[in-house]
């Protein structure tokens, strides 16, 4: 494998993860120790550092407030890359300050630890700020006191006996149709979308006649409607009963003409215009993984647990064609030494190879047809996690004769043969957190233990590009995943950041509290890891970046108290955000309810999709949100 020439890194880059300063860390300029002070006004010269998360959740990444120095590429003299002291990054911890309508509200976890309080990551990765132990209480978060969330480490009592408690029974379940408010509109009605057959390989077809036990809406959602707003053209209920401690959501993913999303033991179809149920692939045991993103042709491979009891493994492979909902081939993850599947995986698709990262070891496999196309590469460093896409991005762990201090690597991989084309090693002790983008290259990484972090933008040749350092002040919080998703967690996948070929965006956390929260999106430039320009939210509202559409950054902008959200763009040179589809402000109160929301915009349409559902009883469980969808 070739490694990148040696250069300097250029000062002042987010790429050094640095101490911040007190109450704000800031990422410190590639090339200083992460010792040393940068000058006035500049970020220091290690990883940014995050405020110390409350004691009782789980441990939190370091705070997103300035990025620090990363450490050198091999061959590469010191400093390159160092992690230094974050700059504008950093953020209060991960339960610190929450958007959303219910942010003064105690969450379910407020008292509490959740499961997995007590247990490390295996490489120093922790939960992203804002997704464990939300402060608000969502319909749907995890319920205190359940044990349910599988179990990166088998026979743990504590995050194992939700799984014993899994006798699933599919029940007919309702999608709500949503009128307009026209004349020419129909009351809405509940449309039964499954059986109650047990789980099988094959998938059951609704064919939407309308009849069946389906709940009735009684509510038109689009009363009120006001000119220029969205119709909302469906709202879903869970109709799954699930464990104590509820299950994550995989997805939604939009394929043609349906919208598909992953739960417990199914894998079901939507259509994106109406809500119903096109089809239903029903799972042995538990879903237990997805890659963020499907084949260009729709097809996808999911983790699928072993058994159904509370030692099993989420080993199996499923491949799924979620045009038709159809399943392909599936296989077992061989066991590859005593410490292999200690972990949950994590996947990835790139073209047509799915990977499969965990704790020591890593395979790939063709979509297509399930043949094996490369499995653990020889040498003292081992990939992890991958990152997919227009590239394969692969996280390393080299094993080192300190647990206390680990050395990482990134690269570039041949998705076909696992070939490394480059190799980029970060300085001891900076481990790779998340990929943000893979074309153009930006990482995340992070000291855990010193709650440092750093932005690194890298070039093609897999040299370093930059390292982002933001304005004092600023603080950002990504939006990465789920807070149960600490083992087995992807690098991809985050919102809240976006890239194009020179400039990175990144949403930052909101400035302000109660019901006039509100932030901004800053643009760096990846040449030189400094901001370009920044620009405001809608008042009293939250925006995200979801990705860049047509040379523009697509945004999210959250529903605010009596405000409805919607999806916008911003143009490169910045500006204010222009509406492309508002949500009703007469259901923003639903649109904000969603926990660990997800959010798809595809066909001129929008999608929010819960996270995680979850309730106290089943009546409630029944009865909570699960997708949401919008047109015009």
């Amino acid at each position: 494998m070739t490694q990148p020439p040696s250069q300097q890194p250029p000062q002042g880059g987010f790429g050094a993860p640095q101490e911040p300063p007190q109450g704000s860390p800031q990422p410190a300029a590639p090339g200083q120790s992460p010792q040393s002070q940068p000058p006035q006004g500049q970020p220091p010269a290690q990883p940014p550092q995050m405020p110390a998360a409350p004691p009782t959740p789980p441990p939190a990444q370091p705070g997103y407030g300035y990025p620090q120095q990363p450490g050198q590429a091999p061959g590469q003299a010191p400093g390159y890359g160092y992690p230094q002291q974050p700059g504008p990054y950093s953020q209060p911890g991960p339960y610190a300050q929450q958007p959303g309508p219910y942010a003064q509200q105690p969450g379910p976890y407020g008292q509490q630890p959740g499961p997995y309080a007590q247990q490390p990551g295996p490489y120093g990765q922790q939960p992203q700020p804002g997704y464990g132990y939300p402060q608000q209480q969502y319909p749907g978060a995890p319920i205190p006191g359940g044990t349910g969330g599988g179990s990166p480490f088998k026979g743990k009592p504590a995050v194992i006996i939700g799984a014993a408690v899994a006798a699933a029974i599919v029940i007919a379940g309702g999608v709500f149709l949503a009128t307009s408010g026209g004349d020419d509109d129909k009351k809405p009605v509940a449309r039964a979308s499954t059986d109650g057959k047990a789980p099988s390989g094959s998938p059951s077809v609704d064919e939407g006649d309308g009849s069946g036990d389906g709940r009735q809406a009684d509510d038109d959602l689009n009363v009120g409607r006001k000119p220029g707003e969205a119709k909302v053209l469906w709202l879903q209920k869970n109709d799954v009963d699930l464990p104590r401690n509820g299950a994550d959501v995989y997805g939604p993913w939009v394929v043609g003409d349906t919208v598909v999303k992953g739960m417990y033991r199914a894998v079901s179809g939507y259509s994106v215009a109406d809500g119903k149920q096109k089809w239903t692939l029903k799972l042995p045991a538990d879903m237990c993984a997805a890659p963020s993103q499907t084949t260009t042709d729709g097809k996808i491979v999911i983790g699928v647990k072993n058994g159904t009891t509370d030692k099993a493994d989420c080993s199996d492979l499923q491949m799924i064609d979620l045009n038709t909902g159809k399943a392909g081939w599936k296989k077992s993850i061989k066991k590859n030494g005593i410490w292999d599947m200690m972990s949950d995986i994590s996947l990835a698709i790139s073209g047509d190879t799915v990977t499969v990262g965990r704790t020591s070891n890593s395979n790939a496999y063709r979509v297509s047809d399930g043949k094996e196309l490369f499995g653990k590469p020889a040498g003292n460093c081992q990939p992890f996690a991958f990152a997919g896409g227009p590239k394969l991005i692969a996280a390393a762990s080299c094993r080192t004769d300190d647990i206390d201090n680990p050395q990482h690597q990134i690269q570039e991989i041949d998705p076909a043969t696992g070939k490394a084309k480059w190799t980029y090693r970060p300085a001891r002790g900076w481990e790779i957190d998340r990929v943000y983008s893979v074309s153009p290259l930006v990482v995340s990484l992070t000291q855990s233990e010193k709650k440092k972090w750093s932005i690194l933008a890298i070039k093609e040749n897999g040299t370093l590009r930059s390292q982002l350092v933001g304005d004092k002040g600023d603080k950002f919080s990504p939006d990465c995943g789920s807070a149960f998703a600490i083992f087995g967690k992807s690098l991809d996948g985050c919102v809240g950041v976006a890239a194009d070929a020179n400039t990175f965006y990144m949403s930052t956390e909101p400035d302000s509290s109660g019901t006039a929260r509100t932030n901004k999106v800053v643009a760096f430039n990846l040449n030189t890891g400094k901001p370009k320009w920044k620009a405001a939210a809608p008042a009293e509202q939250i925006v995200k970046p979801l990705r860049m559409e047509g040379g523009n950054v697509l945004l999210y902008v959250e529903a605010g108290y009596n405000k409805g959200g919607g999806i916008a763009t911003l143009a490169p040179t910045g500006g204010a955000p222009q509406m492309l589809l508002r949500h009703p402000e007469s259901t923003s109160q639903i649109e904000s309810s969603f926990y660990n929301a997800k959010i798809v915009y595809a066909g001129g349409r929008s999608f929010i999709a819960s996270g995680r559902v979850s309730a106290s009883n089943d009546k409630e469980e029944l009865e909570t949100k699960t997708m949401m969808a919008f047109g015009k």
